[in-house]
C-alpha cells in the first residue's frame, strides 16, 4: 500500500524565501511567512518566476524592523519505559539492529549472564506490552535519582504512564533493568557489545522515565522588510534545563523538526541589516517507505501480531523475498507485489485488517481460557476451505479489470516472470500482448511522472550508456538535445520515481562563484560519483556530504582539501585513544568490509555491527582479540626452500637428458606455494 502511494504520487515544485540577517557577531536567518499582508502557504511561491518577482519586489530593502519578538518556556517529558515494541523500534534507530537480533539480546538478558557469582536475570520479561512498573522499581529508580543527580532531576511525585497501544493486555510490566543500581559501567566486562549496548538502552530509558521534564526557552520573532506587509520569521530554541535528557533522548523516524537555532536578543522596533535575500527550490516529497522501526510502530497501530510476533513477522517477508531492504527501508520484491495483489483480489476478507486484529483479539480470548479453541478454528475453517475450492483455478496473476487489453480486449493480468512483473494478456497463447509494468513497450521508456516546470513526461530510459532520465520524449531533430541526466549504477531502476529524477535533472547545479578566482564551483554527479568542479579541476565531494544541498562554504573546504597520496589509504573516523598507550584508534572501510585500527593492528567489525554506531570501547576488545590471535608471516614460506632445491636438482637431471617440458612442468609446480603464503599475508 505503501508502495502504491509512492508511486501514484505527483511531486509539486514550491519555494520558499529566506532573509539573511545579523547582529554583532551572530548571524541568523528567517523565512517569509507573509507577502503584501496575506499569509503564505505551502504553494503560495510555485516556480522560479513566481520567487524572482519577490526578490526584485524586495531587492531595494537594506534593512528590516523588528515587529514581534514572542518568548515562551516550554517543557518536554521522557518517554514511557520500554515495550517490546519501542524496544524494537529504538534497537533498529539507536543501534542499527535488526528486530531480531535486538529481541535475541534481550532474551540473553533476561535469561541471565554470569557476573562473577552466578547467572543473574538482568532485565524483566522483554515480551509485554505494558508501560508501567512495579511500585519496588519505581522507588528504587527514585532512589538512585536521588543519590546522583541534583534535586531537581527527582519530580516531587512518582511518574506514571497511560498505555496508548490497541489491544494492549498488560500482562507483565514493562521492560526495565531487575536492578537499577547495576549500572551498565558496573557490567560492561561480562556482558558481548549488543548485550552492553541494548543492556544500557534500557537502562537509561528506565531511569529518564522517572526524571524530571526537559526545559526549553524558544523565541520567535517577526521581521518586516520593504513594507509592514512582508514579514519575514525567525524561531529558535534553547535548552535551559536538560532534566531527563541528560541521561536519554528518545529517536525519531523521518522528524521534520527543524533544528534549534540561536538567536541574538533583538527588542521590538530594532532594525536589523538584510545581508542577503534568496530562494530555495522544493519538491514535496512522497510517504518514506517503512523501516524495520516504523514498520513494527504501524503493525502495533493496526493492532497486527502481539510482541512475541512481531520480529518474526517481519523476519518471514524478508526470508520469502517479498521485501528487499534498501538504504535501511523496505520494499516490495516483485513476487511480493504479485502474492499481496493476488490475495487481496481473492481472499480480501483474510488480509483486511479488522479480520486480522478480530482474530488477535479470539486468539487472547482463548489464551485466557474465555473462548474455546476448537469452535473457532471450526468456524475459520468452515468459510477458508470452501473459498480454497472456489478459487482453486483462477489465473494465478492479478486481474486488471479498468484496462482492456488495446490487442484483444480481454482482461489484462499482472504478471512475474525473471524479468520482474510485467502486464500481459489473459488471453494468451491467443494474444500475446505483454507489456512492462510501469509503461511503455517491451523496450520502450518508463514514464515516471510530469516534469512540473514544463508538464513533460519525465521518462526513464536505456541507452547505449546505460540508463538515464530524459524530459520529454527524443526529438526527430537530432540537433535538439532534451534535458537529460544519468541514473546513478548504485540505484535499482525497478524503483526509479519522480522524486529521485528531479534531483538528478537539477544537476550540474552552479553552487557559488570562487572568492579567489570569481569563476563558478558545480556539484554534479559522474561515473566515480558526486564531484565539484572549478577552474577545469575536479573534486570528488565526501559521503558525508550531499551533492544537492552542499553549498559555498562547505564547497570550498572541499576544494581546500589536500589530496590523498595515490594507494594510501584515507583517514579514518577517529573513535579516541587507546588508554594502553594513548595512539589513537580509528575506523576504517576497506575492500573487506568495516575494520578498526590501532597502529599496526587491524581488527575487523563483526558483519552483524553497524559501523556508525561504533564506539571506543567495543573497538578495545576487537583489537585486543586479533593481537591474541597473533598476526601471520611470511616466514612459513622458508619451508618451502627444500621442495625448490629438489625442483632444481630434478631440473639439472632434465636438462641434462635434454627433456626440458617435465621441468618446466616441475618449475610451475612451486607457484602454488607462493600463492599460499599470499593468502596468509596479514589484510
Amino acid at each position: 500500500e505503501r508502495e502504491l502511494e509512492i508511486e501514484k504520487f505527483q511531486a509539486r515544485e514550491y519555494w520558499t524565501l529566506h532573509l539573511d540577517s545579523h547582529k554583532g557577531t551572530q548571524a541568523f536567518q528567517a523565512r517569509l511567512v507573509q507577502l503584501n499582508g496575506e499569509k503564505l502557504d505551502q504553494f503560495s511561491i510555485a516556480s522560479a518566476d513566481a520567487q524572482q518577482a519577490v526578490l526584485d519586489t524586495l531587492a531595494n530593502a537594506q534593512t528590516g524592523q523588528v515587529t514581534r519578538v514572542e518568548k515562551k518556556r516550554k517543557s518536554r517529558s521522557a518517554a514511557a519505559p520500554f515495550t517490546t515494541s519501542t524496544l524494537q523500534q529504538e534497537a533498529v534507530r539507536k543501534l542499527g539492529m535488526t528486530t531480531e537480533r535486538a529481541m535475541r539480546t534481550a532474551q540473553q538478558l533476561y535469561e541471565g549472564i554470569d557476573t562473577g557469582s552466578g547467572a543473574v536475570g538482568l532485565i524483566s520479561y522483554m515480551r509485554t506490552d505494558s508501560v508501567n512498573l512495579a511500585r519496588e522499581a519505581i522507588e528504587d529508580v527514585r532512589a538512585y535519582i536521588s543519590q546522583n543527580f541534583d534535586a531537581g532531576y527527582l519530580p516531587a511525585a512518582p511518574v506514571y504512564f497511560r498505555n496508548k497501544s490497541k489491544n494492549a493486555q498488560e500482562a507483565h510490566e514493562a521492560i526495565r533493568p531487575t536492578a537499577i543500581a547495576r549500572s551498565p559501567d558496573s557490567i560492561r566486562k561480562f556482558l558481548t557489545i549488543d548485550q552492553a549496548r541494548l543492556y544500557e538502552m534500557i537502562w537509561k530509558r528506565t531511569l529518564a522515565c522517572q526524571m524530571s521534564p526537559a526545559q526549553f526557552d524558544t523565541v520567535s520573532l517577526d521581521i518586516a522588510v520593504g513594507s509592514a506587509a512582508n514579514l519575514f520569521r525567525a524561531t529558535g530554541q534553547t535548552l535551559v534545563f536538560p532534566g531527563f535528557i541528560a541521561v536519554y533522548q528518545e529517536n525519531q523516524d523521518d522528524a521534520e523538526g527543524e533544528e534549534d537555532a540561536k538567536l541574538p536578543v533583538l527588542e521590538e522596533g530594532e532594525t536589523v541589516p538584510v545581508d542577503k535575500l534568496s530562494g530555495e527550490q522544493h519538491f514535496t516529497q512522497p510517504p518514506p517507505r517503512y523501516t524495520e522501526a516504523s514498520l513494527v510502530k504501524t503493525l502495533e497501530e493496526y493492532g497486527i501480531g502481539r510482541p512475541s510476533t512481531y520480529a518474526s513477522i517481519i523476519s518471514t517477508l524478508q526470508d520469502r523475498e517479498y521485501v528487499e531492504l534498501d538504504k535501511k527501508r523496505f520494499m516490495p520484491t516483485p513476487i511480493g507485489r504479485l502474492v499481496n495483489c493476488f490475495l487481496t483480489t481473492h481472499f480480501a476478507h483474510y488480509v483486511d485488517y479488522d479480520f486480522t486484529a478480530r482474530l488477535e483479539d479470539q486468539l487472547d480470548d482463548v489464551s485466557n481460557g474465555t473462548l474455546k479453541y476448537i469452535p473457532l478454528l471450526e468456524s475459520f475453517w468452515q468459510g477458508f476451505s470452501g473459498m480454497l475450492t472456489a478459487k482453486a483455478d483462477v489465473e494465478r496473476g492479478c486481474p486488471m479489470p479498468e484496462e482492456p487489453c488495446p490487442k484483444c480486449g480481454s482482461m489484462l493480468f499482472l504478471q512475474a516472470s525473471k524479468r520482474g512483473l510485467f502486464i500481459g494478456c489473459s488471453a494468451y497463447p491467443a494474444c500475446d500482448y505483454t507489456r512492462p509494468l510501469h509503461g511503455g513497450n517491451e523496450d520502450g521508456p518508463t514514464i515516471l511522472g510530469s516534469d512540473p516546470a514544463t508538464g513533460q513526461d519525465i521518462l526513464l530510459m536505456n541507452g547505449r550508456y546505460g540508463w538515464y532520465v530524459q524530459v520529454g520524449a527524443t526529438p526527430e531533430d537530432k540537433k535538439i538535445k532534451p534535458r537529460r541526466a544519468s541514473w546513478p549504477k548504485t540505484l535499482p531502476t525497478e524503483h526509479a520515481d519522480l522524486p529521485t529524477a528531479l534531483k538528478l535533472l537539477s544537476l550540474p547545479r552552479e553552487v557559488g562563484a570562487h572568492p579567489d578566482t570569481q569563476l563558478p564551483i558545480v556539484a554534479n554527479i559522474g561515473r566515480f560519483g558526486p564531484y565539484l568542479q572549478h577552474d577545469g579541476k575536479f573534486k570528488s565531494i565526501p559521503k558525508a556530504d550531499d551533492v544537492y544541498s552542499i553549498d559555498l562554504e562547505r564547497a570550498l573546504e572541499v576544494l581546500a582539501m589536500a589530496k590523498e597520496p595515490r594507494g594510501g589509504a584515507p583517514a579514518g573516523k577517529p573513535l579516541g585513544d587507546h588508554p594502553d598507550d594513548g595512539k589513537p584508534v580509528t575506523l576504517h572501510s576497506g575492500q573487506y568490509g568495516w575494520y578498526v585500527k590501532h597502529g599496526k593492528v587491524n581488527a575487523t567489525l563483526p558483519k552483524d555491527s553497524d559501523p556508525e554506531a561504533c564506539t571506543l570501547i567495543e573497538a578495545i576488545p576487537l583489537l585486543a582479540a586479533r593481537v591474541a590471535k597473533g598476526t601471520p608471516t611470511r616466514k612459513k614460506a622458508a619451508a618451502k626452500k627444500p621442495a625448490a632445491k629438489a625442483s632444481s636438482a630434478k631440473a639439472a637431471t632434465a636438462k641434462a637428458t635434454t627433456a626440458k617440458k617435465p621441468a618446466a612442468k616441475k618449475l610451475a609446480a612451486k607457484k602454488p606455494a607462493v600463492k599460499k603464503t599470499v593468502t596468509k599475508a596479514p589484510v
